[in-house]
């Protein structure tokens, strides 16, 4: 992985680790609204089809247009690969979500500002890069770029917004009590960073002006297995079910 600042898209995805916070889910129906819903019917740019439950976790349940909407939002993230979505890894995603969701109602709440959301977007419209056709820049482009992806622009501020708590609890929740060392930045540095300048034929930056950038790269990757072992946890010991196609929910 190149840090240094002459890369700024890996240096932006290096909170892959964290890939199942990357779309936002809404919380916006009660349980029992949403699983009514599951048996009435949604308009669609192809007709009208059926919405249906596709997991039930701890008794909250997901929808097939959960699936979509994760679609639609991965499709807007500015660093994603191109024709990468995948069904059944969104409804792990979106599982896994919900999981922390549940976990975060036991927390305060800790909301993102106006002024953070709106700085963060404001990013967003510069960084993805569909958006220079679109203009985004401009209110006009950024609603028309949005439109075309299923989202109004309330919507999708409703969403990145969740999408920024839940990145700030795993934040809390995790990061605190982790340390990197000084030579575990001058380890990843010799053994990760310069085997892949030299491959590229790139000088590499010293490691006092990149020290920062790898120690946070540390403890994304750390951060990263703490949750994925905390999410593992979660479903072991609670009620996980994915439903198969014609299954009906319980």
């Amino acid at each position: 992985m190149l840090v240094a600042g002459n890369n700024p898209a890996r240096w932006r995805a290096v909170a892959v680790c964290l890939v199942v916070l990357l779309a936002a889910q809404a919380r916006g129906l009660p349980q029992a609204t949403q699983a009514a819903a599951a048996t009435t019917t949604a308009n669609t740019a192809q007709g009208v089809v059926l919405d249906r439950v596709v997991a039930v976790v701890n008794g909250d349940v997901i929808l097939e247009s959960d699936v979509d909407e994760e679609r639609r939002f991965e499709e807007i993230q500015p660093y994603r690969q191109a024709g990468t979505f995948s069904r059944d890894k969104a409804i792990q995603r979106l599982i896994d979500r919900k999981l922390i969701l549940q976990q975060a109602d036991f927390e305060p709440e800790d909301k993102v500002t106006d002024a953070e959301l709106n700085k963060q977007i404001a990013t967003l419209r510069k960084d993805i890069p569909a958006c220079t056709q679109y203009n985004c820049e401009s209110d006009a482009g950024w609603t028309k770029y949005l439109a075309d992806h299923g989202f109004t622009v309330e919507e999708f501020a409703d969403r990145w917004r969740q999408r920024m708590e839940l990145l700030r609890f795993i934040e809390m929740r995790f990061r605190a009590g982790i340390s990197i060392s000084d030579a575990q930045i001058k380890d990843y540095y010799e053994k990760t960073m310069l085997p892949e300048y030299a491959a590229r034929h790139v000088a590499p930056p010293q490691l006092d002006t990149i020290s920062k950038r790898i120690e946070e790269v540390l403890l994304q990757q750390q951060v990263g297995n703490l949750l994925q072992d905390w999410l593992k946890s979660l479903r072991a010991q609670g009620s996980v079910r994915i439903l198969s196609p014609g299954e009906v929910a319980p």
